[in-house]
C-alpha cells in the first residue's frame, strides 16, 4: 500500500474514531415548554353585626324583645351552612331556684328573614336550643331564615335576621327568678359547600 493510501486511511480511521469518542453530539430537532401552576385557597370569613344581639334589664314574665343582627360572609367562598350552638349561665340571685333553670322559661321566637318580620321561622325554649343536634337547628332556622338566597350566605353578601326574646308567662309562681341573670351565648359557624371540579 502507497504512502497516499496509508494516510488517507489514516485520516478516515482518525475521523471515525472522532465520530465514535463524540458519539451523541450530533444535532438533531427538539423543543421544550416550561408550564407553572398556582393553587389558591379561598377563605370562610363570617361575622356578625353587632356581636352583642341582646342588653336588657328589669324584664319580668310576659315581656318580649325583638332585635335583629347581621350574619356577614366578608371571605371569598360561599358559606353552604350555617351551625348555631347555644350555651348560657344562670345567675341565681337569691339562691332560691331550687334546681330549677331560669333558661326553661326564656322562649326564642326565630322570625322570617330581611323585611318580612311577621311570621315566627320556629320557636323554642333556651334549654331545648341548648340542646338541639346541627341538623335540626339548621333545618328548623337556618334554611328558612337564608332561604332568599337559596339556604347560602354568599361571599361579600351580608343577611338581616331577626329574632324575638319573650320571658314567658306560665300563669305559676315566677317569684324565684326575681333578680337572677342569664348571659346566653350564640356562637355561629360557617361551613363550605361541597367540593366542584374547577
Amino acid at each position: 500500500m502507497n504512502l497516499k493510501k496509508k494516510l488517507g486511511m489514516g485520516i478516515a480511521s482518525a475521523a471515525l474514531g472522532i465520530s465514535l469518542v463524540g458519539g451523541g453530539t450530533f444535532a438533531y430537532f427538539s423543543d421544550s415548554v416550561d408550564t407553572t401552576s398556582k393553587f389558591a385557597a379561598g377563605t370562610l370569613d363570617l361575622n356578625a353585626a353587632p356581636t352583642t344581639i341582646i342588653d336588657v334589664a328589669n324584664i319580668k314574665p310576659g315581656d318580649w324583645m325583638n332585635r335583629s343582627f347581621q350574619l356577614k360572609n366578608d371571605g371569598s367562598l360561599d358559606i353552604a351552612k350555617v351551625l348555631l350552638k347555644t350555651d348560657y349561665t344562670v345567675t341565681d340571685a337569691n339562691g332560691n331556684n331550687a334546681g330549677e333553670d331560669f333558661g326553661k322559661h326564656i322562649r326564642v321566637n326565630f322570625l322570617v328573614n330581611a323585611d318580612k318580620t311577621d311570621g315566627v321561622i320556629f320557636y323554642t325554649t333556651l334549654d331545648k336550643l341548648k340542646t338541639m343536634t346541627p341538623d335540626a337547628i339548621e333545618n328548623n332556622i337556618f334554611i328558612p331564615w337564608l332561604d332568599e338566597r337559596g339556604g347560602k350566605l354568599a361571599a361579600g353578601t351580608s343577611d338581616t335576621l331577626y329574632v324575638q326574646y319573650e320571658f314567658v308567662e306560665n300563669s305559676a309562681d315566677q317569684n324565684k327568678f326575681q333578680g337572677d341573670k342569664l348571659e346566653l351565648k350564640w356562637t355561629f359557624e360557617g361551613k363550605q359547600g361541597a367540593g366542584v371540579e374547577r
